[in-house]
């Protein structure tokens, strides 16, 4: 079997593929990563024939669907998975075939309904139900601490004790354990009376993932993250520096509008010289009578960059192909000490 672990902070993902049939899977894929992938997978000189995750994340960010739409390959999940864009639902005790390899799958629920642990020869993908010294966390959506301590202590941990196991979240820098050094080793496992387990798990008091509702929404929904929505904007605007707006303003450049879509009192409270005032919110209802002329240079402004850069792929969108945006935003123009127009 030809193996690689990925890590992306905490995060981690794995390709596994068929030495033979060069074909592969990647289990549980982090967004910022797919590049990375693709390109482990060339060096090997294997074709990704499957997407899974090991269950519905809710701290970091599927590539599943993206992966699924560049490769043309299928998304893998538990068939409880409340994702509607999953195109393979796996019951318990069934398996993917890849080459000569075998994907077998053992439903597991407590971290989340759709947990899934996924056996390939001599490694166990545990995803979030069984990490190295803990244990999934059961307080968030579809989380139950009594079907994590059945899973753990009536399935997992029953099985082969040298069974290798590579979570979906590490933060010590491990590359693996076994089931035995679990056993022996992690204290979540040492609370086996279902009782104590389940007061262990519901007092753990633990903060809540800084994504959780933009992971849960994108991750169930296949929508894009904000992330990707920024990404996309910046790859189809040219953008403007500070320096280069400041002398055009200098030189009273006519070519050029200044448009300013932050709200109004951010716009009072300051802005650059002859800078026109439209809200993002109201772009679109308001463009025509406001901006006539599609052929205008226009510059978009707002406090950090990120919502200019998204009005400005929204005017090229709609016809304005002359739009950019202001590299840096107002916050940037102010440490720089360039002036500004109150009220």
């Amino acid at each position: 079997m030809l193996f690689e672990q990925i890590a992306s902070g905490g995060c981690r993902s794995y390709l596994i593929g068929c030495g033979e049939s060069c074909a592969a899977a990647l289990i549980d894929p982090e967004l910022s990563q797919i590049d990375r992938y693709l390109a482990l997978a060339a060096r090997h000189g294997l074709r990704i024939h499957s997407v899974i995750d090991t269950h519905t994340h809710a701290d970091h960010f599927s590539a599943t669907r993206e992966l699924a739409r560049r490769l043309d390959v299928p998304i893998v999940m538990h068939q409880t998975s409340p994702a509607p864009f999953v195109n393979m639902r796996l019951g318990d005790g069934e398996s993917i075939v890849l080459g000569k390899l075998r994907i077998n799958t053992m439903h597991t629920p407590g971290h989340t309904r759709d947990s899934m642990c996924l056996a390939v020869e001599n490694r166990l993908f545990t995803g979030d139900t069984l990490l190295m010294g803990a244990t999934g966390r059961t307080d968030l959506p579809t989380g139950d601490p009594e079907a994590l301590h059945d899973s753990l202590f009536n399935r997992v941990l029953k099985l082969d004790p040298a069974l290798e196991v590579y979570p979906a979240h590490e933060y010590k820098n491990r590359s693996h354990s076994t089931i035995a050094q679990e056993l022996e080793q992690n204290p979540r496992l040492q609370k086996r009376d279902r009782t104590e387990f389940v007061e262990m798990m519901r007092n753990l008091n633990l903060s809540m993932p800084t994504h959780l509702t933009e992971a849960l929404r994108t991750n169930l929904s296949g929508g894009k993250t904000i992330t990707q929505l920024l990404a996309e904007a910046a790859a189809v605007v040219p953008f403007m520096s500070l320096t280069e707006l400041k002398a055009r303003i200098d030189a009273h450049d006519a070519d050029l509008i200044v448009l300013d879509v932050r709200e109004r009192d951010a716009y009072t409270a300051g802005h650059v010289a002859g800078a026109r005032l439209l809200p993002r919110g109201q772009l679109e209802l308001r463009v025509n009578e406001e901006l006539p002329d599609p052929t205008i240079r226009i510059l978009t402004v707002c406090e950090f960059g990120r919502v200019s850069t998204l009005a400005a792929a929204t005017l090229r969108q709609i016809g304005f192909q002359r739009a950019i945006a202001l590299d840096g935003g107002m916050k940037a123009w102010r440490e720089a000490g360039y002036p500004l127009v109150l009220g």
